[in-house]
């Protein structure tokens, strides 16, 4: 699990940032949603591919607060994801 609660997330670079030591993203990573659809599938991330059932949490503000296209792009990649789910606390 990978708590962002009470993290300022205005963008998706942003939740690059957050994300990318607690989920072993490399450096090469494409910080986009298609390399984080493959990071979730499997096969970017020894430490995901090895944690299967991926948990992020975060607020509802900024980068997801309603009405935020870019945030509503990510939570349908989570969506999407077989082993990964978005939880966003109001």
């Amino acid at each position: 699990m990978v708590d962002l609660r009470g993290r300022n997330l205005a963008t998706r670079d942003d939740f690059w940032d957050a994300v990318a030591g607690p989920c072993g993203l490399p450096e090469w990573f494409g910080r986009n949603l298609d390399a984080w659809w493959d990071a979730l599938s499997g096969g970017v991330s020894p430490l995901l591919d090895a944690h299967r059932g991926l948990v992020v949490r975060a607020d509802a503000r900024g980068l997801f607060a309603p009405g935020n296209a870019d945030g509503a792009r990510l939570a349908r990649v989570f969506a999407e994801a077989a082993h990964a789910r978005l939880d966003l606390a109001q």
